[in-house]
């Protein structure tokens, strides 16, 4: 994809998830031969085409109908800075602006894959935007090679990749861990994992996982693959989702069934990369997510089950990371489709396999420590809506949480729930 294009795709993408406003934020790539290619100034983000996207040529030349962004100097300096690096995204997402306004960095260790994306991160003093100023704090920061994301002090951030996607996944997953922090803080007091628990977690991904050769794809299993990249589709476009993290999978016959790839952006996954499963083996030159023992387990265990969706979305993950009980007994549309929801803790090992897929027999969900949380259903579509239905849920417990104490429905009415709604 040429670098107005991907430029085009990524800024959209970031102004429709609310991490930007109309006049703010600027992504620049730069190309092979070394030009620049970045947003205009003052052109609605919203409507901006390829055709919108500037090339400042190495030679200082300007090509387009803009002028570049005011904040271009600081793109500069980087790329000055750090020869490896290849495209830069600056925005003013929510999160990430209130840590700045704070003066603080926030803490990736909140979930194990935040601090491997992220990495260390850089604190930039105050310049005036778009100033010469600025770009040499920034700049200052980078010549550190351990920064790919910088803090601008009382503004917002500003991240580089080799890559756009790698630059945006970067954004997209520190944005999140500042949003579970402040959610998280609303309901107590967050925790962090140790390093040795985030590396241990790492040394935990299947390595290596057997695979079978005669693979086919009948129409009704290719018809579950487009089902399945339209509803993680439909999670990224709602912050269920991140690139970074999310894996649904959808039983196909008997305990066969279909699970997304690992290290494939969820924004981008297709078709053709979801993984099918077949007696526990994964189809040949595809790795399935990391979670795929787990599901396996859940299905052989509970044939009630016929969908699975694993993810970290914020308002959940802020109960995950704060050890708050996520309490769907507050409102009993949520108990109905959730039922309780328990919680169980951080670093589930392979022998503990059986036994949490065990608990899939009476729980709809659970929460994982810093991890995760699991949602089953019998359809795709429904497991969808039981995640959506707990995100809601556990935003409106977050919100609550800043008015007064919470006041669950007591033992009877749920009983009586129970009666009424037929829930097993």
């Amino acid at each position: 994809m040429h670098p107005s294009e991907q430029i085009n795709v990524i800024i959209g993408r970031i102004y429709r998830s609310g991490m930007t406003t109309t006049s703010g934020g600027n992504i620049s790539i730069r190309d092979e031969n070394g030009d620049i290619w970045i947003t205009p100034s003052a052109i609605d983000k919203g409507s901006l085409t390829p055709k919108d996207i500037i090339c400042v040529k190495k030679d200082g030349t300007i090509i387009g109908s803009h002028k570049p962004s005011s904040e271009y100097p600081f793109h500069k300096a980087i790329y000055e800075s750090r020869p490896e690096l290849n495209a830069v995204i600056h925005a003013h997402p929510p999160g990430l602006v209130a840590f700045s306004i704070a003066r603080k960095i926030p803490d990736t260790s909140i979930v194990p894959q935040a601090r491997n994306i992220c990495g260390e991160i850089g604190y930039a003093p105050y310049g005036c935007p778009g100033s010469e100023d600025l770009g040499a704090k920034i700049a200052e920061q980078f010549k550190n090679p351990k920064f790919k994301a910088v803090i601008m002090e009382n503004h917002g951030v500003v991240l580089g990749g080799t890559d756009l996607m790698d630059a945006y996944q970067r954004f997209e997953t520190l944005e999140f861990c500042c949003r579970t922090i402040i959610k998280a803080n609303m309901l107590g007091k967050y925790k962090t994992l140790t390093s040795a628990q985030i590396n241990d977690y790492q040394h935990r991904i299947p390595k290596n996982i057997s695979h079978f050769m005669d693979v086919s794809y009948p129409s009704e299993e290719r018809a579950l693959r487009s089902d399945m990249v339209r509803i993680i589709r439909r999670a990224c476009d709602q912050g269920l989702m991140i690139s970074t993290y999310g894996t649904a999978s959808v039983r196909w016959k008997n305990n066969d069934f279909l699970i997304t790839p690992r290290d494939v952006a969820r924004w981008d996954i297709t078709p053709e990369d979801i993984v099918q499963i077949r007696n526990g083996q994964a189809e040949a030159g595809k790795t399935p997510s990391r979670s795929v023992a787990l599901h396996y387990a859940i299905y052989k265990k509970n044939p009630q089950i016929n969908s699975i969706i694993t993810t970290q979305s914020p308002n959940l993950m802020a109960h995950a990371v704060s050890g708050t009980k996520f309490d769907v007994r507050t409102i009993p549309e949520s108990w109905i489709f959730l039922k309780d929801v328990p919680s169980i803790e951080f670093g589930m090992n392979n022998s503990q396999v059986e036994q949490v897929a065990e608990m899939f027999k009476t729980n709809r969900a659970i929460l994982v420590e810093n991890d995760c949380v699991f949602v089953t259903g019998d359809k795709l579509i429904n497991t969808f809506d039981y995640l959506e239905v707990a995100e809601f849920s556990a935003n409106s417990l977050v919100m609550a949480s800043a008015v007064g104490p919470l006041c669950p429905i007591e033992d009877k009415e749920i009983e009586e729930l129970r009666v009424a709604f037929n829930v097993k």
